[in-house]
């Protein structure tokens, strides 16, 4: 079989492509082909220990010519390529609808002509808005709040959309809030482990009260091949972590993997729009595919915590950029 990942020198798609090379998921043995505009959280470094096995094709999703070339005489595409920072889709919402929804577009009408046989495009829980009590299944209603999960929204109709119209055998995934190692320090556990170990202070929006569901990259990852290998045409999967944590919480668990105090917490006004809850029900994907997240929270998070502090030479270069 033959691989293309989107988006595999990111965070999540670099995990899913050393996890796939490393043999975790037999189901999709093969050559694998990454497409990546190695933008400022796609990165060579990701893919280092697997580099001589992957063939790394620097382009991007929203290029029709790159697009097509990428997908040829492939078996399989999971799409992974976003942006995907709520932050910086406040601040400008452009790029996120160009990658978003035009690069997903783009990649499809590809898989399409080239007669790819599966597309897997990966979404987030986002897209479901938030919820007060209980937890989304597949079918609940998109009611995205900010326009990087408008813009995820406005992918997972596109991805739909050429299920139903053209027949393409498309998957759709949303997951909840990953953690790992190789994430980009802009995200919260990331950004308060580093400035923690660098003795700087954390920011908590609001009251620190707004809920997640964490979930560890490698039972992430291994959803999506779950899903790759065996998931249905047309249809949607949740993949959740199953450890939901109000941001008052996460902080003071941070707070302890590193040795620090509550002396270092800064609170600061809430983002705007801020989503107070996140919940998936994963039961589908559980009966049908037999997922279960295997990695706790409390080992994922301490080896998350210890990889940060063994591996400045990955973060320390990326911090100054951070605000950018």
């Amino acid at each position: 079989m033959r691989v293309l990942v989107t988006g595999g020198a990111g965070f999540i798609g670099s995990h899913f492509v050393r996890s796939l090379v490393g043999g975790a998921y037999p189901e999709l043995a093969g050559s694998v082909r990454v497409l990546d505009l190695l933008t400022y959280a796609g990165r060579r470094e990701n893919l280092a220990s697997v580099a001589p096995e992957v063939e790394l094709v620097v382009g991007d999703v929203r290029d029709p010519s790159a697009a097509a070339a990428a997908v040829r005489g492939c078996d399989l595409v999971v799409h992974f390529a976003a942006e995907s920072h709520v932050d910086r889709s406040i601040a400008g919402a452009a790029d996120f609808v160009s990658t978003n929804v035009v690069g997903t577009q783009v990649m499809l009408q590809a898989a399409l002509d080239a007669g790819v046989g599966k597309f897997v495009h990966v979404s987030t829980d986002e897209v479901y808005g938030s919820i007060e009590s209980g937890s989304w299944s597949e079918d609940h209603v998109l009611e995205p709040n900010s326009p990087y999960s408008a813009s995820k929204a406005g992918s997972d109709l596109l991805a739909r959309s050429y299920h139903r119209t053209h027949g393409l055998d498309v998957s759709i995934t949303r997951c909840s809030n990953n953690y790992g190692p190789y994430q980009f320090p802009e995200k919260v556990i990331p950004l308060f482990v580093t400035n923690l170990l660098d003795g700087g202070t954390v920011p908590l929006y609001g009251d620190g009260l707004n809920v997640r569901d964490w979930l560890h990259v490698d039972d992430h990852c291994r959803g999506i091949a779950l899903v790759a290998a065996s998931g249905r045409a047309g249809e949607t999967y949740n993949i959740g972590g199953g450890t939901e944590l109000t941001n008052r919480e996460l902080t003071g668990r941070l707070l302890d993997a590193v040795g620090a105090d509550w002396s270092r917490v800064e609170p600061v006004t809430d983002r705007k729009g801020h989503d107070r809850r996140y919940s998936v029900d994963w039961s589908k994907i559980r009966a049908e595919l037999g997922y279960e997240p295997r990695v706790s929270f409390e080992e994922g998070l301490a080896e998350t915590a210890a990889w940060y502090s063994e591996r400045r030479d990955w973060w320390e270069p990326l911090k100054s950029g951070v605000a950018s």
